[in-house]
């Protein structure tokens, strides 16, 4: 009921509710490497940029896919959109090659009520880069066709706003799924166990199977894990006021003794 209430004023204001939108480099544009200006706007998408709070930004070469795209440089790690729709960076000529249409912007946003949501810009030209693109980042831009478009936006803020308000998603089937099982930029883990009184275990076992691993040999994506939410303790511990008297001080020989030692 709140959106159908909420519907007339959206149409009214159309950037009310917002995303980023880049403005600058735009598509198929041919920047210099060295100083780079990036800028943005509303676009249209919820959510808001009011309800944005700090984003990371990162330069990318290769496809739309994060295993045929390539991080070079992070333009800025801690940025604020409070100040402002702009930031300043520098590109190294050295990061990669001149691939036409090749490079776009990734923006990974923090939002107010949880989660994250991942905006890319349009694909630009780098003039005078001289390092070298690896080939399968080169044959992903080429697969394009010279298309500017860049990725899709990874909108993960509504399926972060349920956990963040009272751990709702503790009477759910996340906890249950097994860690490395899950998909998404937010993982759960199960409710931590309480040790026994006792120890028993003359050989103790894992509670959980070891996880498969790769070791890299090219150049892996930025995590894109955001968050890990622990299942809420259940257990829980009672205590009581001790009502017995303190006992009385010693006499005699020992408060003698005790008092030797009293300077």
């Amino acid at each position: 009921m709140r959106v159908n209430f909420l519907a007339p004023f959206i149409a009214l204001s159309p950037f009310a509710l917002a995303d980023v939108q880049f403005t600058s480099p735009a598509a198929g544009a041919s920047l210099p490497a060295g100083s780079i200006t990036v800028t943005w706007k509303d676009s249209g998408t919820s959510p808001a940029i009011s309800q944005l709070t700090t984003y990371t930004l990162t330069l990318m070469v290769g496809g739309n896919t994060d295993s045929n795209s390539l991080p070079l440089t992070t333009i800025t790690a801690n940025g604020d959109f409070s100040s402002g729709n702009s930031i300043t960076g520098t590109i190294s000529p050295g990061l990669a090659g001149s691939t036409k249409n090749g490079f776009y912007l990734k923006m990974i946003s923090v939002a107010k009520e949880g989660g994250t949501i991942i905006n890319y810009s349009d694909r630009f030209t780098l003039t005078g880069m001289t390092g070298t693109t690896p080939a399968v980042y080169e044959e992903a831009v080429t697969a394009l066709g010279g298309s500017t478009a860049g990725p899709a936006t990874v909108n993960d803020v509504a399926n972060a706003a349920a956990p963040a308000a009272d751990s709702t998603a503790a009477q759910g089937n996340e906890f249950t799924i097994p860690y490395n099982l899950q998909t998404g930029l937010i993982k759960y883990a199960p409710m931590q166990p309480i040790p026994p009184t006792q120890i028993t275990a003359k050989t103790p076992t894992p509670l959980y199977p070891t996880s498969a691993y790769t070791i890299a040999t090219t150049y892996m994506p930025l995590p894109s894990i955001t968050l890990t939410v622990t299942q809420s303790q259940t257990f829980s511990v009672s205590s009581i006021e001790n009502t017995i008297a303190a006992a009385a001080q010693p006499s005699n020989d020992m408060a003698k003794f005790l008092a030797r030692w009293k300077d």
